[in-house]
């Protein structure tokens, strides 16, 4: 076997090393990256996805750069708010890169920068409110976050899509004060509303009462209205009967008199007898003047029918005073019996 001359070995040294530049100086780049190219430790030039060439031994990747959306964990931390409350918080945060120059060579670790940017403002933020604003308004805490944080990391190329607060949790104690807050208000709310139930309750009542009370004044006006009627029509009534009476007294009738006042007299006994009250009453109350009113107003019925006269006579005659009747004697026995 003959040896390798000098001339074709330097051939293939020569051809080795030109596929090692070409192979140095092809370089490929995945979709959603970037690569900066340096030339001795200078940027000159950024990749794109796909095929590309740089100078061999001169130029060298710089930095490699992930260009999609990202995201990244906001570790746990402790924040004191306003009122005093200690607090843990986590959280997470969306970030892109968007100039890959200015994210390799204006900050040095970019993750660990956004990280610590994030975690102080999440400490600046929630520190400056309540503990009751805290937990109402995650919205409005993850908006001034990502206002400041974005302006924050603009000159580094970076775009914070959002940030968002994951959990919030207070001491055990101060959940507890805050359950036992929670029940104290909503017995209060029960309170109030059986309040306003009772008032309402007690107005509709008065209203009930004050319509009863109308319609009842009304019934009474309308039976007032109704017994003044009938006292009215009784008391014209009566002035025609006295009316009529007077008209008999002066024309000669003297029996109308009589009946005039046998029948107040009569009208007087009845109300006598059926009072309440306890009674004694003695007979006969003057009972000959009754017997004797009676006795006139049978005249007057004879003299209005024309009937005749107890002593036989016809009558429509003459107008006969009244008779009183006979005494009679009652027979009397006992001890005391032969007294006169």
């Amino acid at each position: 076997m003959s040896p390798i001359e000098p001339f074709t070995l330097f051939v293939i040294v020569i051809l080795v090393l030109a596929v090692a530049l070409i192979l140095m100086g092809v370089k490929t780049v995945p979709q959603g990256s970037e690569y900066t190219v340096e030339r001795f430790g200078k940027y000159t030039k950024t990749l794109r996805p796909g095929l590309n060439l740089i100078v061999p031994v001169f130029d060298r990747i710089g930095a490699k750069l992930n260009m999609m959306e990202q995201v990244m964990d906001v570790p746990s931390q402790q924040v004191i708010t306003r009122d005093n409350a200690m607090v843990t918080v986590d959280g997470v945060v969306f970030f892109q890169i968007l100039d890959s120059v200015k994210a390799a060579y204006e900050v040095r670790q970019l993750e660990f920068a956004i990280l610590n940017l994030v975690m102080t403002n999440v400490r600046t933020v929630m520190g400056s409110m309540d503990l009751d604003e805290l937990l109402s308004q995650r919205d409005r805490i993850n908006l001034q976050l990502l206002k400041v944080v974005d302006e924050a990391t603009m000159p580094w190329g970076v775009k914070i899509t959002r940030i968002e607060i994951k959990d919030i949790s207070p001491p055990v104690e101060l959940v507890d004060a805050m359950a036992r807050q929670m029940k104290a208000e909503r017995e209060k709310r029960a309170l109030v509303l059986e309040a306003e139930g009772l008032r309402q309750s007690q107005i509709l009542k008065a209203e009930g009462e004050k319509q009863s009370t109308i319609l009842e004044a009304e019934g009474r006006r309308e039976a007032a209205f109704r017994d003044a009627e009938a006292r009215e029509r009784e008391a014209e009534a009566e002035a025609k009967a006295t009316t009529l009476v007077s008209q008999a007294i002066g024309s000669g009738n003297v029996q109308a008199i009589n009946y005039f006042v046998a029948q107040k007299y009569v009208g007087a006994l009845q109300a006598i007898a059926t009072a309440n009250n306890q009674k004694l009453v003695l007979l006969p109350l003057e009972a000959t003047n009754v017997i004797g009113a009676i006795a006139g107003i049978a005249e007057i019925a004879r003299d209005a029918f024309g009937g005749p006269a107890p002593d036989g006579s016809g009558g429509g005659g003459g107008r006969p005073g009244p008779q009183r009747p006979a005494p009679t004697s009652v027979p009397v026995t006992g001890p005391w019996a032969g007294n006169p």
